[in-house]
């Protein structure tokens, strides 16, 4: 065991973990980080958010030169995909940001070590963790530990990975060549933007989903409209959907599907399961410690995020919530903050949520069907980005933005964005509800013109049929 004690040991160096390793040392705690990986930034930078979106870009831009320069007058010829160098493009953005990760952790002093960790039984003034590594067995101790190890792709019983015809959103970033006909299981998040990327660059793809509409959790305008936009891209969706079995033949994949229309079967060479996430605590040794997750596999934890065992803490896809990066980092942030004495809080409807696919989905704050189940009064203001002159200048500008307020102060109460730059133009209404803001605030604001944030403003105005140019 070293002889070393450290004030807080966390265990995971995602966006969670890394952000609240660097937070507390900044606040005076020494800090180790216990991760498995070779490199820092979790699922987020190595295989999730990053990648993913390295991609959807390059991806996108090859699709707008096949299909969308002409009409700007741009005439560029037979246009061929390099998949080489998009990976390769992809892995320097991933190095990069993992690197630096890495400077971060020098620069404030904080214990980097490679290996799988594993609590041991506590003590009142100290808490151990086992970590198994390729150099053998040590034992580290601190006052406070810290699980921030984040989660890992849902496995379907009857849909094991295997890593080549059965794929999770790990692999589907790393494929050699572009699939004939990629079926994608979820219409979530994560299946969207996967589907959207391979799709783009030449793939067949069908995206299966049980429930009735695509991002089951968005509000259905908004998944309406992205349905209607991916199916004019190309992307077949079956809603009310299960796939029952899969099949392999020297053909290629025999996958039965039942619905509406009863069963059918689609010949496909991939399989990707977006079926959701599920938290990371397998070999964690929580039931050395006497932890045991809830019914939803995560961890219960108090305003500090501290576990019902004192000295031990849970953030990110570990509790409950959102599974989000930022939302991740920010509790990292307020644990370590809390942690120091200080009062932060997450302010859990600010937190934004984000689908990358074109049109981009935003959205913060309530959803209309929230406000209904709970009997909240309400007005709606729409204003559609084929009325903004950014968005006409650009050539995209399909959807529109919807903000929620209340009838009588006016008091946002959540804003939805399907369009251009959404994941962008959220931050503004975020920051609003933050605020507790209203729509005579957003009013009062100039907007540079022509911006696409003007669409966030006079979505706003038309809350109370004030919108100049809707």
């Amino acid at each position: 065991m070293s002889d070393k004690t450290y004030d807080l040991i966390v265990i995971g160096a995602g966006p969670g973990g890394y952000v609240a390793a660097i937070r507390a040392a900044q606040l005076g705690f020494t800090v180790a980080v216990i991760e498995k990986r070779a490199t820092l930034g979790g699922v987020c930078l190595n295989e999730g958010c990053i990648p993913s979106k390295a991609l959807l870009e390059s991806s996108e831009h090859f699709a707008r030169t096949r299909h969308e320069f002409a009409e700007h007058g741009i005439e560029v010829g037979e246009v061929s995909l390099n998949l080489a160098q998009l990976m390769a493009r992809k892995q320097g953005i991933i190095d990069k940001l993992t690197g630096g990760i890495e400077g971060l952790f020098k620069k404030h002093k904080i214990d980097r070590i490679t290996g799988t960790a594993e609590l041991q039984p506590a003590s009142q003034s100290s808490k151990t963790v086992k970590i198994i590594s390729a150099e053998g067995t040590n034992t580290i101790a601190a006052k406070t530990i810290l699980l921030a190890t984040g989660s890992a792709a849902f496995e379907l019983p009857h849909l094991p990975f295997d890593g080549t015809d059965v794929i999770n959103a790990r692999d589907a970033l790393s494929l050699t060549e572009v699939p004939k006909h990629l079926l994608v299981v979820g219409g979530g998040v994560i299946g969207l933007e996967m589907g959207s990327v391979w799709s783009r660059l030449g793939a067949k793809v069908t995206v299966v989903e049980m429930l009735p509409q695509i991002l089951p959790a968005t509000d259905p305008q908004i998944a309406q409209t992205l349905q209607r936009s991916l199916k004019k891209q190309g992307i077949e969706i079956l809603l009310k959907t299960k796939l029952e079995k899969m099949e392999k033949t020297a053909d290629g994949l025999i996958a039965t599907v039942s619905g509406a229309k009863g069963e059918q079967q689609i010949k496909c060479d991939k399989i990707l399961v977006a079926t959701g996430r599920r938290a990371q605590t397998e070999g964690l040794g929580l039931e050395n410690v006497g932890l045991v997750p809830n019914k939803q596999g995560q961890l219960e934890v108090d305003a500090d995020f501290q576990t019902k065992v004192a000295g031990i803490y849970a953030i990110g896809d570990l509790v409950p919530g959102p599974m989000l990066a930022h939302k991740a980092s920010e509790e990292g942030v307020v644990f370590a903050e809390r942690l120091a004495g200080q009062k932060s809080t997450v302010h859990y409807n600010t937190v934004p949520a984000v689908t990358y696919t074109w049109p981009e989905v935003a959205t913060v704050g309530s959803s209309e069907t929230e406000l209904k189940e709970n009997k909240v009064d309400y007005r709606s203001g729409k204003f559609f980005f084929a009325a903004n002159g950014r968005a006409l200048c650009t050539g995209m500008s399909e959807g529109f933005v919807k903000v929620l307020a209340t009838p009588d102060s006016g008091r946002i109460l959540g804003v939805h964005i399907i369009g251009p730059s959404a994941s962008e133009l959220i931050a503004e209404a975020a920051t609003v509800i933050s605020f507790s803001g209203s729509i005579h605030d957003l009013a009062v604001t100039c907007h540079a013109h022509p911006t696409l944030a003007e669409a966030i403003k006079e979505a706003a105005l038309a809350v109370n049929k004030e919108a100049i140019h809707g």
